[in-house]
């Protein structure tokens, strides 16, 4: 696997996994042999956080869509039921 690949799958483990305590060993002697690591995990956290706020807003402006859709509907539906309430209350009167 290319360096960079493998580097970003060991900060992704570290920032998405449970590592073993061997792994978190590893991991803060990788931070003090390597002064880029911490940076790039950082960055990396930065984007997570960033695509789970994207995903966020995104579904809040799907269920404000389906909200504003489900209140046309409604107001339509109330609509028509004043309009034709006279006609059901007809149609409900026993006929002779």
């Amino acid at each position: 696997m290319r360096p960079a690949l493998e580097r970003l799958r060991l900060i992704e483990r570290h920032l998405l996994g449970r590592p073993t305590p061997v792994e978190a060993a590893q991991w803060q002697l990788q931070l003090l042999t390597d002064p880029e690591l911490a940076p790039d995990a950082a960055t990396q956290q930065h984007l997570y956080h960033a695509l789970h706020e994207a995903g966020r807003q995104q579904l809040r402006q799907e269920l404000e869509q389906i909200h504003r859709r489900y209140e046309r509907q409604t107001r339509r539906r109330g609509w028509v039921q004043a309009a034709t309430d006279h006609l059901r209350q007809l149609l409900k009167r026993p006929r002779f």
